[in-house]
Formats: structure tokens, C-alpha cells, sequence
């Protein structure tokens, strides 16, 4: 469970939110400018709010009256952008092992092959980044992710880069991920089709507050 009570005020733009999150998988949807990819960057620990308190299960991830900000190692969230952002100059094994081989071997949820097989990116393992399709990159991206073993795994427009062909073959890997691995999410996206293709709660904002 993902409890949040937060403000930021960042020059003309402010966010303030108090919510609790506990589906599997919370859709956050929103017009541009709404706060949906700051709110994914304060979960992650990549924004500072101004002040707040947030917690994920029993872990206090900031408490600005304790002066407790968790650093994002220290979170242990997977965050998958609409640019793969794969390292170019490792192969799509080393990208994968990237998180993988820095967890304990006691932290693995997720082992290389079943990941492989989950996403079919098995054939991809001795290629470049620069060698693939912009859908095998974002199959790849969410491997690396899941195979950090994340407590919670954010995705900021995922699709967004691609065509309408390859949304329409990526979406059913998510729904994979959501179905067999009971990895909570967060999903934002502008495209109401993929909310409705994957969660049944969604968080709608606007001008960076909740509206329904």
C-alpha cells in the first residue's frame, strides 16, 4: 500500500495530493502539465517535495517533519519512461543484469530465463540496443526492470514513443506482468485505451490535484 500526502511547489506550478493506493495496478490519467510524471518522480525519490509524508507498505519513504528522505537505491523502485533508455553500449544481457547483479541473491524475485520467456526477448540477449525495434527496446526496459526485483514498478507513458502496431503488441506483455508476477503498479498514460486495458482504479488529475 502506497499512502501519499504531499506538496511540491516548483515556480508557477504546485502539486498537492493525499491519497492511499492498494489496487494491483492504479491507472494515473491527466492532461498535459497535470503532475502525473512528477508524481511518479516523487515516489521514486528522483523529486524532493516541499513538504509530506509518504509511505510504501511499512516503510517510510519521506517524512518531511522527521528529515527522513529515502535516497532511490534505497526505495527499491522500478521506474520504466517512454525512451527504453537502455545503456548503448551493453548488450541487451548486460542491460538486463544491470540491476540483477546488485541485489543480494536473497533480493531476486525474478531470474533471467522466466523473464525472457515472460516478455519473449529470449533471441535479443547478444544484441546492441542500436539492433533493435523501438517495441523490442521497451520489452527490454521493462526486463531490466523486473529483473531488479522492484517493490513497486512506476510506468511514465511507456507507449507513448510507439506506433499504434506496436502498442498493440506491447500491451499484452503488460498485462502479462500484471497478471503472473503481482508486481504492483502505477501506469500513466494520456491514452485511455491502455488505462482501460490494465487497471480498474484510476487517479485522474488535473492542475496537480486529484479530481476523481
Amino acid at each position: 500500500m502506497l499512502a501519499i500526502d504531499l506538496e511540491l511547489h516548483r515556480r508557477d506550478f504546485r502539486l498537492t495530493l493525499a491519497t492511499t493506493l492498494s489496487a494491483p495496478v492504479t491507472g494515473i490519467f491527466g492532461p498535459s502539465g497535470s503532475g502525473k510524471s512528477t508524481l511518479l518522480a516523487l515516489i521514486a525519490g528522483l523529486l524532493k517535495p516541499t513538504r509530506g509524508r509518504m509511505t510504501l507498505d511499512d516503510t517510510v519513504l519521506v517524512d518531511s517533519e522527521r528529515g527522513i528522505f529515502l535516497p532511490p537505491p534505497q526505495r527499491h523502485i522500478g521506474l520504466v519512461f517512454q525512451d527504453a533508455q537502455l545503456f548503448p553500449h551493453l548488450s541487451v544481457r548486460q542491460n538486463l543484469l544491470y540491476g540483477w547483479q546488485r541485489l543480494q541473491p536473497a533480493q531476486r524475485r525474478f531470474e533471467l530465463d522466466a523473464v525472457c520467456a515472460l516478455l519473449e526477448i529470449g533471441h535479443l540477449l547478444e544484441r546492441q540496443p542500436r539492433q533493435l525495434s523501438g517495441g523490442e527496446r521497451q520489452r527490454v526496459a521493462l526486463g531490466r526492470a523486473l529483473l531488479y526485483s522492484p517493490r513497486l514498478l512506476l510506468l511514465d507513458e511507456p507507449l507513448a514513443a510507439l506506433d499504434e502496431r506496436l502498442k498493440e503488441q506491447i500491451l499484452p506483455f503488460l498485462g502479462r506482468i500484471r497478471d503472473e508476477t503481482g508486481l504492483p503498479m502505477l501506469y500513466v498514460s494520456h491514452a485511455r485505451s491502455e488505462i482501460e486495458y490494465l487497471t480498474d482504479v484510476v487517479l485522474r488529475l488535473d492542475g496537480g490535484r486529484v479530481v476523481t
